[in-house]
């Protein structure tokens, strides 16, 4: 399997080369130069087999450069860490299945990714003799699941931007609290696009990307998608009746939906993906009219999704646009420019047969919490709570949906005790980062200072 990038402009790379680009070097992102296709023989004989051995069937059809052997043991490494036997169950509740996530070190879904990247890097560089400089950016999950993959491995540093105070309390523990010599966080005065843009800013810097050796951790890096694709097949397996299903996902930046998107590329039976947005809801109107314009950034309940520029779109968009790498540069020019993509109406129609999306604001996340609590007594964090109420409003009474639960709710402690009256039990993960020392560098959003902040630490 070979890996192009979306704006056409580099050679074909193998998957283990993929993986260490992270941002594709014309500035792209990473896919495969083909999509393998799964008959329903396939499928079947898919759709018990517990979470590891699927994995493995899934990702080695794209790491066909990494014996088989080798990359047993990174799954099993990888997936070790979970505290559920099923890695991510799937339970039913209030008539809709609930995909849980959140089972492994950082309880959010970022870490059925970036357990598996953080081993896969710790392999490639060890092969090659090599040293990593991470650097992402993060909403929340993302930089406590990256750090939670790489501290302490071998010839890896890692440098998390985060928008300062607004991550909840307990992300924020999760990330600052690691002090492990490899581990730098920098909260930003910012919004999170700030942090996203200023790390696209320097990995598209390809001298200083080569000379500090840059590697995304963030969903730009192909192998976090593929590691997703997995779960989608894995629910699919474990409901009665395995036909066509509804995805329902909170999303602010693509990427776990376009996951979705590729296992249903691949043959699984999908009917639709809902795509479920806060107030943030740049991705909703997408579905919706067309119109992807950049707003201003909310801050809500569910700061993972607030967000406006959904980084991991473009690769939708090579598809949507019949794998035309002269039109997404051309788009993604515009889009710099403008601040805005223009779609025709055929195109919109296109994306409208693959998905449908809906946008729950603060009120209603909070009342889903508190009335799903109320009903069922299970607990939702704020952002699946997003995706639990799009399910219901907009597949109401489907036989076969499932949210995907993508946080444990005591990460949103502040928000569950918004919606219910008092504060979600402390698991034993986060009750020990209570009064814990912390280490983080407040700066500016500028990408020079902060560019000299990794020259200095790398």
């Amino acid at each position: 399997m070979k890996y192009i990038s979306t704006r056409g402009k580099i050679a074909p790379v193998g998957f283990k080369d993929a993986v260490m680009m992270g941002l594709a070097t014309d500035g792209g992102l990473i896919l495969p130069e083909s999509i393998p296709q799964l008959d329903r023989g396939t499928l079947a004989a898919w759709s018990k087999l517990p979470y590891r051995e699927l994995a493995f069937n899934v990702i080695s059809l794209f790491a066909t450069d990494i014996p088989a052997f080798d990359l047993k043991a990174l799954i099993d490494r990888s997936y070790g860490s979970f505290e559920h036997e099923e890695t991510t169950p799937l339970v039913q509740k209030d008539g809709v299945y609930i995909l849980e996530l959140f089972h492994g070190p950082t309880l959010a879904f970022k870490d059925v990714a970036l357990q598996l990247l953080g081993n896969l890097f710790e392999y490639l560089l060890k092969e090659r003799g090599e040293k990593m400089n991470i650097l992402g950016a993060t909403s929340g999950d993302t930089g406590s699941a990256a750090i939670a993959g790489v501290r302490g491995k071998e010839n890896i540093n890692i440098f998390i931007l985060h928008p300062h105070l607004k991550t909840s309390p307990i992300q924020a523990l999760q990330m600052t609290s690691v002090l492990d010599e490899n581990v730098h966080n920098v909260a930003v005065e910012g919004t999170f696009d700030d942090c996203q843009n200023i790390v696209k800013a320097l990995f598209n810097d390809l001298q200083f990307k080569k000379e500090y050796a840059l590697g995304a951790v963030n969903s730009i890096n192909w192998a976090r998608v593929l590691a997703q694709v997995v779960y989608y097949f894995y629910a699919w397996g474990r409901l009665p009746e395995q036909k066509e299903v509804i995805f329902s996902v909170p999303t602010g930046n693509f990427g776990d939906i376009f996951a979705g998107y590729l296992a249903k590329r691949m043959g699984l039976p999908v009917e639709k993906l809902l795509l479920a947005t806060n107030e943030n809801n740049i991705l909703a109107r997408f579905v919706q009219t067309g119109d992807y314009s950049l707003g201003k950034v909310v801050q809500t309940v569910s700061p993972s999704m607030d967000i406006q520029l959904a980084s991991n779109l473009e690769r939708y968009l090579y598809y949507l646009w019949d794998e035309n790498p002269e039109k997404v540069c051309s788009a993604f020019a515009e889009l710099q420019s403008t601040g805005r993509i223009v779609f025709t109406k055929e195109q919109v129609l296109r994306v409208q047969a693959e998905f449908m999306s809906c946008t729950v604001d603060e009120q209603k996340t909070l009342d889903t919490i508190a009335s799903f609590n109320r009903e069922t007594g299970y607990l939702l964090d704020p952002h699946t709570a997003v995706g639990v109420r799009g399910a219901l409003e907009c597949a109401p009474g489907h036989p076969r949906v499932v949210c995907l639960a993508t946080a444990h709710p005591a990460k949103f402690g502040d928000a569950v005790e918004r919606a219910v009256g008092s504060p979600p039990p402390l698991p034993p993960a986060l009750a020990a980062l209570v009064g814990k020392e912390t280490r983080c560098e407040l700066m500016a959003p500028d990408r020079e200072k902060i560019k000299a902040f990794v020259k200095a630490k790398a």
